[in-house]
């Protein structure tokens, strides 16, 4: 797979250091709207060129369009490499509005390409190991999980943090797709959602970089909660938040008949899978048992190359988990239950898989 990415941000410098590692993936080609930044993310790189972003979805050698843009633009971008006949595997959120995220898919189908999705942290170790432990009936029945998500903002460390606090941003839109994606990958869709949010403040300060001590408005919600149901009848609580300080809470947990099971945090690859059986006395952590291992973001651009049409990190599981989101949205704001319209299959579970795309077990 040729890869041509679009945006050389911040999130830009992970995708790079995990490139040299993928084995059927080749990066070709950046771009950046500032043409510095794609010349950094270029540099001592042989063979990725740095072109314009209209050179980069016209190229012939791009088949596949990793788009890094920010949120607002990442429905936009995907629709003008699908009409070039790319495939696109896009940051999360998959879009900022569920219509705009229907939109590509629709055109994605009419083209015959594939549609990706971050967040692909879900197919490391710590959440497919927790799958493989639910799916062996370990924790029995599932009947309900939390998933909690902490800070106190990203205006203290990111430079440019303005997207967090404008529609497409938020806690929800930032974070939540890690948490729902691991949540939907582990339980199955979800069918319905109930929400409530806040806002603490109308404006941040920016606590680092060359605007240091700049505000800048917040026209979004900065605290979120909900609770999903899930098809299976699974209740999942959220609570997201760009207001608290801090939190003892596990990530996600998952409740069942039988156990319950401490995931870790979903916004990384790995991490310590933890059980505390009925009638044990204690947290007991797990063997790792599934998922790639010392993998790092863009393995859902691997496992796209490698699977094809059937890959885990999908554009149908990013519509879902983005419908998902805009439902806890609109259900805190009419203050009612809100269904939800579209479903997806849980996506197939990883086995444990080395680094060289070996299967190790499973």
């Amino acid at each position: 797979m040729k890869v041509g990415m679009i945006g050389c941000g911040v999130i830009s410098r992970q995708y790079l250091e995990s490139f040299d590692r993928l084995p059927d993936v080749q990066l070709v080609a950046v771009a950046d709207l500032d043409r510095a930044r794609a010349e950094a993310a270029a540099e001592g790189r042989e063979g990725v060129r740095v072109l314009s972003v209209d050179e980069l979805i016209a190229d012939a050698e791009v088949d596949t369009v990793l788009n890094l843009t920010i949120p607002a633009a990442h429905a936009e971008v995907d629709l003008r490499a699908i009409a070039a006949g790319k495939n696109v595997y896009s940051e999360k959120p998959f879009a900022v509005t569920t219509e705009e995220g229907a939109r590509v898919l629709e055109a994605a189908a009419a083209a015959g390409v594939l549609t990706g999705s971050a967040p692909d942290t879900v197919l490391g170790t710590g959440t497919q190991t927790a799958r493989a432990v639910i799916d062996d009936g370990v924790i029995g029945t599932p009947i309900a999980a939390t998933a909690t998500m902490v800070t106190p903002g990203h205006e203290r460390w990111h430079p440019q943090p303005d997207f967090y606090y404008v529609p497409g941003g938020g806690p929800l839109l930032d974070m939540g797709p890690y948490y729902i994606h691991a949540l939907v990958t582990l339980l199955g869709p979800v069918e319905a959602v109930i929400g409530a949010a806040s806002r603490l403040r109308t404006e941040r300060t920016i606590g680092s970089g060359p605007r240091e001590g700049e505000t800048i408005p917040v026209t979004t919600d900065t605290h979120v909660t909900g609770v999903l149901v899930h098809e299976s009848g699974v209740l999942s609580t959220l609570v997201m938040s760009f207001d608290a300080v801090a939190t003892t809470a596990h990530p996600i947990e998952i409740h069942g008949t039988a156990g319950t099971l401490a995931v870790p945090d979903p916004n990384r690859f790995d991490g310590d899978v933890r059980l505390h059986p009925l009638g044990g006395e204690s947290w007991e952590t797990l063997p790792v048992t599934g998922g790639y291992e010392q993998a790092g973001r863009g393995i859902g651009l691997q496992d796209m190359a490698v699977r094809g049409a059937d890959l885990r990190a999908s554009g149908e599981l990013g519509q879902h988990v983005l419908e998902v989101m805009n439902g806890v949205l609109e259900a805190a704001a009419s203050g009612t239950l809100i269904e939800i319209t579209s479903t997806v299959e849980r996506p197939a579970a990883v086995p444990l898989t080395a680094a060289d795309g070996a299967v190790v077990a499973g």
